[in-house]
């Protein structure tokens, strides 16, 4: 319970019907949760217009309507507040009214188009393993010590991030480590908290359905730098073209880091190799379990995060060398035939680029990649022919197949993917739509020491068909059918 006027702190009133001097019992941004004594923000999606049910709001006991646009007929018992931001408006209230548990806590925000899980995961760990009591906000999972919570967004509403915060603040949490993603940036789900330091990964195409241009999707990343305060770090990836602009109106404490140029956090990859990665970090030679390039530069970003946070430099690459990855991240199984299979979450152009050029750099020689790979429906579009072409480019035999077609019809999908080939790519190629179809053909295809490549769905346990998410698990799937290949 809270007074309403002492959490409108921060927040942009424009008009103010009734009183604020009442209490007030939660927060609600879904009318069907409304209780006796809510305040009931009104916000405008993509899917809803929360404006529309402000009257059932009220009918279920909200005293207090938050809004943008005020009903035609105004009850005297309940209080109206007209904003010109739901969204940052909810934000601030609900840091107000979980006790701005952000403050009590050091929160570090993850964002970038690529690596956001891994660094977020293995710096949970790795606080984890250093001593701490640490929580958790991914695309993968919420965690809260060894408790998991199953996470439906990358990141939470305002109001589910700021109750979730509390909990992890209550349970004894001294280190929060979150995945910031553009959506949330840009709806303010983030809005209000006090981070202690912010990291960039890279920036690709991606999420173009959502924010129209690339232009906007960079400003909107930047925005979360912008707006770290002072006493935060900034931690950003100068190897990528975008990198200093990130940081360039940050109030925070910069740093860099880098395998290509001079950095606080500088890395040289000396062996990679499937046993993992051997690398020197600022002249100390390291063996971690992570492979790949890209994970070459998510170790950097972690590295770099301990250290601003305090932690002793030696102890923590000590910590990280014995740490795996995220689930779903380049998850590789070896079948009895000798056949390895890679599960990875890459479902933009440039993640896929990077997952296939990994596997390149791992190969003997002799080797098939089999790459199964579809696109997401009801999502950006201009991806899909990239996709198909930068598997075509980088594989030897690819499989297009569904990912999640959701409202979408699957063969339109794949229509769209096979318009970005060649006739030099039509001989590497077959249709197969049926996900467990194609990831058995692959392993058909396959003989000894050919690597399969399944793309796109990383750690879901789903694939979504028209609103309906059927059980599905790449990872097992592959295991089937290695298994059936056996017999």
């Amino acid at each position: 319970m809270a007074q309403l006027q002492d959490i409108l702190y921060k927040v942009h009133l424009v008009e103010v019907h009734g009183t604020t001097d009442c209490n007030i019992n939660d927060i609600q941004i879904d009318s069907r949760k409304v209780t006796a004594g809510s305040v009931f923000v009104a916000i405008k999606g993509a899917a809803s217009d929360g404006h529309a049910f402000i009257e059932k709001a009220i009918d279920s006991g909200a005293i207090a309507v938050v809004c943008e646009v005020l009903p035609a007929v105004l009850r005297d018992s309940v209080t109206y507040l007209r904003v010109s931001n739901a969204s940052e408006a909810v934000a601030y209230m609900a840091h107000q009214f979980y006790g701005e548990p952000s403050s009590k806590l050091k929160l570090v925000g993850v964002t970038g188009t690529n690596g956001k899980t891994t660094i977020a995961t293995v710096l949970f760990k790795l606080f984890r393993q250093l001593g701490y009591h640490c929580g958790l906000i991914s695309t993968v999972q919420n965690q809260i010590g060894d408790a998991i919570i199953p996470a439906t967004h990358t990141t939470p509403d305002a109001v589910s991030l700021n109750a979730l915060l509390k909990q992890m603040l209550d349970s004894g949490c001294s280190h929060v480590f979150m995945e910031c993603s553009s959506h949330a940036i840009h709806q303010h789900r983030i809005t209000g908290l006090e981070f202690a330091g912010g990291i960039f990964s890279n920036i690709t195409h991606d999420h173009l359905d959502y924010h129209k241009t690339f232009e906007e999707y960079i400003r909107v990343k930047k925005s979360f730098f912008d707006n770290l305060p002072g006493t935060a770090f900034a931690i950003s990836n100068a190897d990528d073209k975008r990198g200093e602009v990130m940081l360039q109106n940050t109030n925070a404490a910069k740093y860099f880091y880098s395998l290509k140029t001079m950095a606080a956090f500088k890395g040289k990859i000396l062996e990679n190799a499937l046993t993992g990665l051997v690398m020197l970090v600022n002249d100390r030679e390291v063996h971690f379990r992570l492979i790949g390039e890209f994970n070459a530069y998510n170790l950097l970003a972690i590295y770099g995060a301990a250290v601003c946070l305090g932690e002793n430099s030696e102890t923590v690459l000590t910590k990280l060398s014995m740490l795996s990855g995220a689930e779903g991240r380049f998850d590789y199984i070896i079948s009895s035939g000798l056949i390895i299979g890679i599960v990875d979450y890459a479902h933009t152009p440039d993640a896929l680029e990077n997952v296939l050029a990994t596997i390149k750099k791992l190969r003997k020689g002799h080797e098939q990649v089999i790459t199964v790979v579809g696109c997401g429906g009801d999502r950006d579009k201009t991806k899909r022919p990239i996709m198909a072409r930068t598997a075509c480019e980088l594989s030897d035999r690819v499989i297009l197949t569904s990912d999640n077609p959701r409202t979408e019809d699957p063969m339109q999908i794949l229509k769209d993917m096979e318009e970005g080939l060649g006739s030099a790519a039509k001989r590497k190629y077959n249709v197969v739509a049926d996900r467990r179809e194609a990831i058995r053909e692959a392993v058909l295809l396959a003989k000894a020491d050919d690597i399969i490549l399944v793309a796109g769905k990383g750690h879901e346990k789903y694939q979504d068909i028209m609103g309906v998410k059927h059980p599905f698990d790449d990872k097992l799937v592959l295991q089937e059918m290695f298994e059936q290949a056996k017999k």
